[in-house]
């Protein structure tokens, strides 16, 4: 008669679930120290734009202000062009992210759901453009962009910026976990490929888009290379080429310099409060496939 020994099972131990709650908490205590650390520049930013200019000159000041200087704020916008800078940046970062998801998900879409010779090796190529920087193809782009007479535009900024491969693999990666199934009954009912695209594959979407979209405002509207460089007046100026500008001259006290400053990085806190469910959602679902 033979005998089979019975299976062992493993039990948590109190010193077992004290490592785990040790770890976590370590685990925590480590996130919290790099998020207080990460945000030490911007919290001397915010404070620093309500002191004034001989609180900023001394070195051994208070983090707090003294007297809370609301007129910071007032002053540059009465002081500066500040309303045309901020509608050059809206405009260009509103249409360059509209273009953006556009022209990404329609170059995404054959990558994820059509079969044709080369769809890898384009994949690859596309992927290939992320190494390259746009200091080595500033000249060229830019001969493209004087040839079509777009030089110190806003169209001048908005166009060159508008396909991205980092969207491109984000919503390629999304749009493969979309069931073929939806697209081959779409096509049985009559659907043609772009009406199939836009009423099955985009509503689908929408958490990638969302992540490209927040991607697209958070590059457009801290975008300062190019735009330096297609803006020749200060018609079209941006923000940050305003704001970099009026640091390099003496005369702009550096507390308006903070304020504006301030003020350039709320629309992109704002754009994060308002889509940050559907970033976490579509980051977690566009892992490599």
């Amino acid at each position: 008669m033979s005998t089979q020994a019975a299976p062992v099972r493993r039990t948590w131990t109190g010193l077992g679930r004290k490592r785990v709650r040790l770890a976590d908490a370590l685990r925590v205590v480590i996130l919290i120290a790099l998020v207080l650390v990460s945000l030490i520049p911007v919290v001397w930013t915010v404070l620093g734009s309500f002191k004034t200019p001989t609180e900023l000159a001394m070195r051994s000041g208070s983090v707090l202000p003294e007297s809370w200087a609301l007129d910071n704020y007032t002053d540059a916008l009465s002081r500066f062009n500040f309303v045309s800078y901020i509608t050059n940046s809206v405009l260009v970062t509103v249409g360059a992210t509209a273009l953006t998801l556009a022209i990404n998900s329609l170059a995404a879409y054959p990558l994820a759901k059509y079969n044709f010779r080369g769809k890898n090796f384009l994949f690859v190529l596309t992927l290939a453009t992320i190494m390259i920087p746009l200091q080595v193809i500033l000249i060229p782009v830019y001969q493209v962009v004087a040839d079509l007479g777009l030089v110190n535009s806003l169209w001048g900024m908005i166009i060159p910026a508008a396909a991205t491969p980092t969207g491109v693999f984000l919503l390629r990666q999304y749009m493969l976990t979309i069931p073929d199934e939806l697209i081959e009954a779409a096509r049985v009912d009559g659907s043609g490929e772009f009406r199939t695209f836009l009423t099955i594959v985009l509503p689908l979407c929408k958490p990638a888009l969302a992540v490209v979209a927040i991607f697209s405002v958070m590059w457009r509207w801290n975008d300062f290379l190019w735009p330096l460089v297609v803006a020749q007046s200060e018609r079209v100026y941006t923000l940050p080429v305003a704001l970099a500008r009026f640091n390099a001259e003496e005369t702009v006290p550096f507390n308006l310099i903070l304020a504006m400053s301030v003020v350039s990085i709320l629309p992109v806190i704002i754009a994060f409060l308002f889509f940050q469910r559907q970033i976490a959602t579509g980051i977690a679902n566009t892992g490599i496939k």
